[in-house]
């Protein structure tokens, strides 16, 4: 019976195993396709690994060339950059060294102009001074000429008016000659405009004039003869001056260094002339008025 069992155990078991044999080979064979597509796989993803390895190795070594290309240019650019920083620094220093000699030039230019122009002026003012000198010298030395020329030729007129008054007053009657029964004073007004120009020309000329003592005493014998004859010609030069008076005012003359109502008879044109007391000949004069 057992044997039996055993018998009929085997033979059931049997199928079972051969089924389960075979069963264990298709999933073998499934796993080796499962494995081979596997692998398939993995060498599709190795190979495609390795392409996109080499492209990102090959993109790596054009990016490493690429910057060490740029480091290169960033190099040569600083050291360019260094290079024109110098080379202005250079410009820089030469351009202030330059300034600095022209701007040397120039103050040592200005001040050679000023020096020559301070030299000029001194030399020219030297001149003109020396020319001035000269000039005034030789304008004193001719107006003293002038002057002694002057005083020669009064001097000779005054001897002739004294040698026509000593012929007058030989002749009778003085000065004078009658013209139906007026006195002809002609000679006499003559006179007395030779005696106020000569003494004008002798207040004006300076005390050492040669000649001029001689003139002068000349002048005084020519007023004592025309005073012994019944002449005389009042003194008017730089009197106070007053409407009321018998002169002719010739021309007045502002002048601010007088009052503003004081007026002054600062010139004779032709002097009064009085004969026994009666003038006959008014003066004409000129008077320097004040200012208001």
């Amino acid at each position: 019976m057992k044997y039996i069992l055993s018998v009929l155990l085997l033979v059931g078991i049997f199928p079972l195993m051969a089924q389960t044999d075979t069963n264990v080979e298709e999933e073998i064979v499934s796993l080796k396709q499962q494995v081979a597509l596997l692998r398939a796989e993995t060498a599709k993803l190795r190979k495609a690994f390795d392409a996109q390895t080499i492209s990102a190795q090959a993109s790596i070594d054009s990016l490493d060339t690429y910057l060490q290309s740029t480091d290169k240019t960033i190099e040569q650019t600083k050291k360019e950059l260094t290079l024109a920083d110098q080379t202005s620094s250079q410009k820089i220093a030469d351009l202030d060294s330059s300034l600095s000699k022209k701007s040397l030039y120039w103050i040592i230019a200005f001040l050679a102009v000023a020096l020559l122009s301070a030299l000029a002026y001194v030399a020219l003012g030297k001149r003109i001074k020396s020319d001035r000198t000269s000039v005034v010298d030789q304008i004193a030395a001719t107006k003293k000429v002038l002057e002694e020329e002057s005083v020669k030729l009064d001097t000779k007129l005054s001897e002739i008016i004294e040698a026509q008054l000593k012929i007058a007053q030989a002749e009778k009657p003085a000065l004078t000659t009658t013209v139906g029964n007026e006195p002809d004073h002609s000679l006499a007004l003559k006179v007395a405009d030779e005696i106020t120009r000569i003494n004008k020309n002798l207040a004006n000329m300076a005390p050492e004039t040669k000649g001029l003592k001689q003139l002068a005493a000349s002048v005084k014998r020519i007023e004592e003869n025309f005073a012994a004859n019944g002449y005389d010609i009042p003194d008017l030069l730089y009197k106070p001056f007053n409407p009321g008076m018998k002169l002719i005012v010739v021309n007045s003359i502002p002048d601010d260094n007088l009052k503003s109502d004081e007026e002054i008879i600062t010139r004779i044109i032709k002097p009064q002339v009085n004969f026994k007391g009666i003038m006959i000949q008014a003066a004409q004069v000129e008077v320097s008025v004040g200012q208001i």
